[in-house]
């Protein structure tokens, strides 16, 4: 199937596999805003209920991922299928846009678009995350499969955590529930953060906040429902990228309901992430079918 530019609902579908009684897909379509094709997955769960639409949790990921990374190790799909939940997961960037230096560094380009919307050179022509993830990729997902938007959800893992945490609280009737593993929770205070922004965004650091969930937080900004962090106490990069505190203290500060659990001799990888995906997945779909 060719993917026509001026219809990006149209999909191409490039697996699809049973799980746990649903449907375990991945698809592309070409997205106006990435400028071009645009790869995510999807988990159908059983429906108990033929004709109804389901509650959906949108799962962003972290430096260097694809929407591979999560869906083949994150085990969702078991819980997935026992809370009937829809979960998509998008891609961490545009692919192959031939800028200068987007294959460079693990941190920067590809893999690692940071869920802004660029508006530096050459990067905001097809570098626009946020609203890919906010705008463009609900819409696809509204037209071809049966989620129900007004019961939507999200979390991510790092970099992902921090896109999350920034959706939600910037959109806050979009979402009902919003949780993440190891966030980068003050990305204007840490250097995969600077780096990112000073690229994407420019020198002006007052338009980097709007992407910083702590000083979301201190600018009046809140979620109605409590926000869910997990962290490893032996992740290499808590003191130096992650800080989590300080979400936390702006948390406290204005009054934002947030659980914070430190998990002892955890790390920053998948081994973690499917320790307490089963926990994340409850907390969702709690909100969501409240």
């Amino acid at each position: 199937m060719s993917l026509a530019p001026t219809d990006p609902n149209t999909l191409e579908t490039i697996e699809k596999h049973k799980s746990f009684g649903g449907t375990q897909g991945v698809f592309r379509h070409f997205s106006r805003l990435a400028d071009g094709p645009m790869e995510f997955s999807v988990y159908l769960p059983p429906n108990r209920q033929p004709g109804a639409r389901l509650p959906v949790v949108y799962y962003l990921s972290g430096l260097t991922c694809t929407q591979d990374n999560v869906t083949t190790k994150g085990g969702f799909q078991r819980h997935a299928a026992e809370h009937g939940l829809i979960v998509v997961c998008p891609d961490t960037s545009p692919r192959g846009k031939g800028y200068p230096g987007e294959d460079d560094s693990y941190d920067f380009g590809s893999g690692a678009g940071f869920y802004v919307d660029a508006t530096q050179p050459p990067w905001h022509e097809s570098y626009r995350m946020y609203s890919y993830v906010t705008e463009e990729l609900p819409r696809v997902i509204a037209a071809n499969f049966p989620a129900d938007t007004d019961r939507s959800g999200i979390f991510g893992h790092s970099m992902g955590g921090h896109g999350a945490l920034v959706a939600a609280l910037r959109n806050p009737r979009q979402y009902r529930s919003v949780s993440a593993f190891a966030p980068i929770v003050a990305p204007t205070q840490v250097p995969w953060g600077q780096k990112a922004f000073h690229g994407y965004l420019g020198e002006d650091q007052e338009t980097w906040k709007k992407y910083d969930a702590t000083e979301l937080i201190k600018a009046g900004h809140r979620f109605d429902a409590p926000i869910l962090i997990d962290q490893g106490t032996a992740d290499d990069f808590l003191r130096e990228q992650l800080r989590p505190e300080l979400f936390v203290q702006a948390c406290e500060e204005r009054g934002q309901p947030v659980n914070l659990r430190m998990q002892d001799g955890y790390d920053h990888s998948y081994y973690f992430i499917a320790t307490f995906m089963g926990d994340h997945m409850a907390h969702h779909a709690r909100l969501l079918k409240a």
